[in-house]
């Protein structure tokens, strides 16, 4: 470029028919407009012999970038650490590196918009957020797969965990990887806070939220208070809204799928690198670091809670005065039913004219009703 400008302005071309003639911009048309050949060789020379830390990378990154225009800095770093283990330079120093090269091979990146959190943190051990998500990803020949992900946050600390499908989970799932989830984090909190899933509920009467039967008696076993999250109601869960876009976005965008086993491998491998091991934008802290306190506040598991049934039924709360609010009339059972703000019980329907209560574990009877013609009424 410096040869061809001063080619041309021995021609007598003019900076205008220069810039246009080279198709190049003012500013750098000037930068080496009046330069003499002594200062155009020494500032080559120093081009040359000036090296950066992310160079011996430089062909890599390039790649990636070519073939995965919109990664971010951030995820291109979590590649290099994945592959290299340690590297002698910040992240900050690869994304300047990264915009740097942007710029030089016009690469442009999309963008998307960047969602905040607005709830205070509850106290240490008090709640954990769980919500699921699914991801399209690419395989190694190229064809996609659909892969789904349930995702777990301790609200105060942050601390992570996420178990992939490659299949639709079914109750069965939600319970085992509950499980998983516990004896990851060493304990339960007091407080989960779930989306309205059709996998933990059938539906909503009157204000009680009627569990299926399975995650019932999960609860039971588990005892673990619930906040169901109302629809478009997104501020009481977006922590685990961003960490279900942080895991699809950072961990699973352009990751190639060989098996389900390999991906959950990758996966706590990149919680322990980075959904846990970096510093946390919110809070300014390492969720790791941090969660080393939370651990101490959570109720301890014993043993695993295990499974297996696979049938779905409707399942009710047995209120305080011993009674089960259902269709807008209150069913009574006998006295000593409830047993805390745990007790479940199994309700089945016959010709829509008997509601006949069971016992939760066992399917014995407890009561059976007939059902009354009007609302509001006692039975």
């Amino acid at each position: 470029m410096y040869t061809d400008i001063q080619y041309l302005k021995e021609k007598g071309l003019n900076k205008s028919q220069i810039a246009r003639s080279l198709g190049i911009s003012r500013p750098t048309l000037n930068k080496y407009y009046d330069m003499d050949a002594d200062e155009y060789n020494n500032r080559l020379e120093g081009m040359q012999n000036r090296s950066k830390k992310p160079d011996k990378y430089h062909d890599e990154i390039l790649a990636w970038l070519i073939e995965y225009p919109d990664l971010s800095g951030a995820q291109i770093y979590d590649w290099l650490e994945e592959r290299y283990k340690e590297l002698d330079f910040s992240e900050g120093t690869l994304r300047n590196y990264v915009r740097a090269m942007r710029e030089e091979h016009n690469i442009q990146k999309r963008t998307s918009a960047r969602q905040y959190e607005s709830v205070i943190d509850p106290p240490m051990g008090k709640q954990m957020q769980v919500d699921l998500g699914q991801k399209w990803v690419f395989k190694k020949d190229g064809t996609r797969v659909l892969l789904y992900v349930i995702c777990f946050v301790l609200s105060n600390s942050r601390y992570k965990y996420c178990e992939w499908r490659n299949r639709p989970f079914n109750t069965t799932d939600l319970i085992k990887v509950h499980e998983n989830a516990f004896e990851y984090y060493g304990g339960i909190p007091e407080e989960i806070v779930y989306d309205q899933d059709s996998l933990i509920l059938t539906s909503e009467n009157h204000g009680d939220l009627i569990y299926t039967h399975q995650f019932a008696g999960y609860i039971q076993k588990r005892k673990f208070k619930i906040y169901m999250c109302r629809k478009a109601d997104p501020e009481s869960k977006g922590r685990i809204e961003n960490v279900i876009g942080f895991i699809k976005n950072n961990f699973a965008h352009n990751r190639v799928f060989h098996n389900i086993d390999k991906w959950n491998e990758e996966a706590l491998a990149w919680l322990d690198r980075r959904g846990n091991g970096k510093l946390h934008k919110t809070t300014k802290k390492i969720p790791a670091e941090v969660f080393m306190e939370e651990r101490k506040h959570l109720r301890p598991v014993t043993e695993k809670v295990l499974t297996n049934s696979t049938g779905i039924s409707i399942t009710y709360r047995v209120r305080k005065d011993n009674t089960i609010a259902i269709g807008g009339n209150r069913y009574s059972v006998p006295v000593g039913t409830y047993k805390g703000p745990y007790t479940t019980v199994r309700v089945r329907k016959i010709n829509n004219e008997y509601i006949i209560i069971l016992h939760l574990e066992n399917d014995e009877e407890l009561a059976r009703h007939k059902i009354p013609p009007s609302k509001g009424t006692t039975c």
